[in-house]
């Protein structure tokens, strides 16, 4: 962890993705937390990532919108690297609230309707956001009687555009289960585009799941009529054209559609007594707590893992579930390279080779449905919740029940694209790229013909994803 990024006092990492890492800061001169958004050390050279990256921060700059992260500053480090210094959101994600619990038709409203602010900002200064998503919508905490104590906030333009520019040559990309038709196949957009994303983020808000689970964005370039959202028609037909294929079926622009949306929601859902989005005091807060390097926070010791009950989110096609179980993993530290680690399972049924600092955490349990017993697993990363967390890296590996390789491998919207899965006769592949954490593999192998594998890892490059994958042993099968 850096000590200072320009003239700012590092705290501790916030997250990183695929292009950069986010810290916070303080500004000492001015007595404030900050959020530092430095480009990735191996993306320096690149210059059509590092204009994106520059891009960005000049595009929130022309915005003065309470509802968009705002841009105070931006530097060079020693290194060549741009960095940006942006309002600090201590109250985390959207996908974060998603994770803990819904929201309230009021709640849910509110968001839309200041996220619907911020892009309306966006748009009036010729920006076009393009990759509208939970993992986008930013909470911080404000000092307003009136509109309660947390704001949401538009942010990462990373794939924002001018719309001069994007009338005319747009980059194909965005985040398939919320990207609008017309931007999957790489036409000219207008602000339509970021008006079909807000639709679909309000579905999922009023209706607990995305509208699609689009895989990829060719999938996204030709949705099917979305389904119903379980609301009086009123608020159906509201969405449902915001969701219109063609957009000039669509809204005239955002705001018309939050002010249709509100008055199809009704006035009990447009007004609620005490603040609109309760602050979250264990959410993420500034001050002084740098990030503890490995001396300070060492792994467990040889033979005695660290034991969690962690539980795993992923699911696949839909129906694997997660519940407690007592697998034990043992550590061996690895004969090739003292960098690594390699976990067995109590059985010696299953082993993985991983980086030694992914060896955090163990996870107990994994019981397939409709199963009375425990099967052997492997899941280990980097924190207890290396699964949630932006940048939390690691591997599950488990075995189920099955006669088939599943029709889809569990889908991951917070990534922007995913390569064309890798399908043999007993194994499938899917990697997921541009994710807040770099890379999401998911891999299902059909081991015997009642026994299937399934594999996922998150890491935060491609390499180690492949290092790993290829270092996964299931014994006892030949």
């Amino acid at each position: 962890m850096p000590s200072r990024l320009g003239r700012y006092a590092v705290r501790r990492r916030i997250g990183s993705g695929a292009f950069a890492t986010v810290w916070l800061a303080y500004d000492e001169q001015l007595d404030s937390p900050v959020a530092i958004k430095v480009l990735a050390e191996n993306w320096t050279e690149d210059q059509q990532v590092r204009q994106r990256f520059l891009e960005e921060g000049r595009f929130l700059r022309k915005v003065e919108s309470p509802y968009v992260v705002s841009v105070y500053d931006a530097g060079e480090l020693d290194d060549g690297r741009p960095y940006l210094v942006m309002s600090y959101a201590d109250q985390g994600t959207l996908a974060d609230r998603l994770e803990v619990e819904g929201l309230t038709q009021a709640q849910a409203l509110e968001v839309v309707r200041q996220i619907g602010a911020g892009l309306q900002a966006l748009h009036e200064r010729g920006v076009l956001h393009r990759d509208v998503k939970p993992a986008n919508v930013l909470f911080r905490t404000v000092d307003d009687p009136v509109n309660g104590t947390v704001r949401a906030m538009v942010a990462d333009l990373g794939l924002g555009k001018a719309l001069d520019v994007s009338s005319r040559l747009t980059m194909i990309a965005g985040t398939p289960s919320f990207v609008a038709p017309e931007q999957a196949q790489g036409e000219p957009l207008d602000p339509r585009a970021d008006q079909y994303s807000l639709a679909a983020l309000s579905f999922l808000l009023l209706n607990g799941r995305a509208p699609y689970a689009h895989a990829s964005l060719s999938a996204a370039a030709a949705p099917g009529p979305p389904p119903a959202l379980g609301l009086s028609d009123e608020i159906e037909a509201v969405v449902h054209r915001g969701l219109a294929v063609d957009r000039e079926d669509r809204w005239p622009d955002v705001a018309t559609y939050v002010d249709a949306l509100a008055d199809a929601l009704g006035p009990g859902a447009a007004t609620g007594a005490g603040p609109w989005l309760p602050r979250d005091p264990q959410l993420t807060q500034p001050g002084a707590r740098p990030t503890a390097l490995p001396s300070e926070d060492p792994l467990p010791p040889v033979g005695r893992p660290r034991r969690s009950r962690k539980r795993i989110a992923a699911a696949v096609a839909g129906l694997l579930v997660l519940a407690a179980a007592a697998v034990t993993v043992g550590y061996a530290v690895s004969d090739r390279d003292p960098s690594e680690l390699t976990l067995d399972d109590e059985t010696g049924t299953l082993s993985v080779t991983v980086p030694y600092d992914w060896g955090r955490t163990v996870a107990d349990g994994w019981r397939p449905p409709n199963q009375e017993s425990d099967v052997p697993a492997i899941a280990v990363g980097t924190s207890e919740d290396w699964q949630s967390d932006e940048d939390g890296e690691g591997v599950f590996v488990g075995l189920l029940t099955a006669t088939d390789l599943p029709d889809q491998v569990p889908q991951h919207p917070e990534c922007a694209r995913a390569d064309e899965p890798i399908t043999s006769t007993d194994a499938e592949t899917v990697i997921f790229r541009d994710c807040p954490v770099g890379v999401i593999v998911e891999r299902v192998v059909q081991l015997t013909t009642n026994r299937l594998l399934w594999v996922q890892v998150r890491s935060a490059d491609t390499a180690t994803a492949n290092r790993v994958l290829d270092d996964v042993e299931a014994h006892g099968f030949s």
